[in-house]
């Protein structure tokens, strides 16, 4: 009762505020969910119900949380837990929470000999070449502390080592037209699957859980109405929002798990 009194306060004060104006939100966002399509599926619930026009802009985790520091959106979707938790710390952003998991992969032409990803890792290193997204996002974080994890620093990895500088869906194809092997998020993996020539090369670790978060970016650092940006804060983490992330389908694969259901696959997965 609570919570259905306080959507319809917010949307009370919003129609007397946007009254005559288009009410718009933005939103900064990881390059994985835009190119796996959940955005595009999702966000038009959202508009429709609310009628507030959503802008997105795509970029790395670490360019997405300089865009809320620099007061240029008022929510955030990214991956990087420490990362998110500490722009929280420093007052740019006034509420954070999980909102959804899937998991990292490494792709490359062919599946690693290695049974682990120790192992895996190792093997890269001393064989193969690798495409490094380089651009400070949440992948390219993840990616570091997996080479720091076996006790190896990509400063000192030579040519076998390349940073794209590029979001997850251009480094992916980068990969699959060189032969080399990289780290993606599965959901931008599955979306563009039948159009690269890479595979599933090592999976199924519990250090490759990929945790995306939502943050309401500080009002003060930007001269919005905020009461959008709460409301598509409640909405992502509604029950029924969280539904339609689990029926986000692509070639018979679950592309987002809920948190309501990250455990059980959690367990089944890993």
């Amino acid at each position: 009762m609570k919570k259905i009194l306080y959507v319809l306060i917010v949307v009370f004060a919003i129609t007397l505020s946007g009254c005559g104006e288009e009410k718009e939100l933005y939103i900064a966002t990881t390059t994985s969910l835009d190119n796996s399509g959940l955005l595009g599926y999702l966000l038009p619930y959202f508009e429709e119900e609310y009628d507030i026009k959503v802008n997105v802009i795509a970029r790395g985790t670490g360019a997405a949380l300089e865009l809320g520091k620099e007061g240029e959106v008022e929510i955030l979707l990214v991956h990087d837990l420490a990362r998110e938790i500490q722009f929280v710390a420093d007052g740019y952003g006034t509420k954070r929470a999980n909102i959804m998991y899937n998991d990292f992969i490494i792709l490359g032409p062919e599946v690693l000999l290695s049974t682990s990803l120790d192992q895996a890792l190792i093997e890269i290193k001393d064989n193969y070449s690798f495409y490094s997204r380089g651009d400070n996002s949440g992948t390219h974080s993840k990616e570091l502390s997996l080479w720091e994890s076996v006790n190896l620093d990509p400063s000192t990895f030579g040519e076998f080592y390349n940073e794209t500088g590029q979001g997850m869906g251009d480094t992916i194809s980068m990969a699959s037209l060189s032969g080399y092997y990289t780290l993606s998020d599965r959901g931008t993996y599955l979306s563009m699957r039948d159009n690269i020539d890479l595979v599933i090369a090592c999976e199924n670790d519990p250090r490759l859980i990929n945790q995306y978060g939502v943050i309401k970016v500080n009002p003060d650092l930007y001269n919005k109405t905020d009461e959008y940006a709460d409301l598509f804060y409640e909405w992502i983490l509604d029950q029924d929002t969280q539904d339609l992330i689990d029926e986000y389908i692509i070639y018979d694969e679950q592309l987002f798990i809920s948190n309501a259901e990250w455990y059980k696959w959690f367990l089944k997965v890993l």
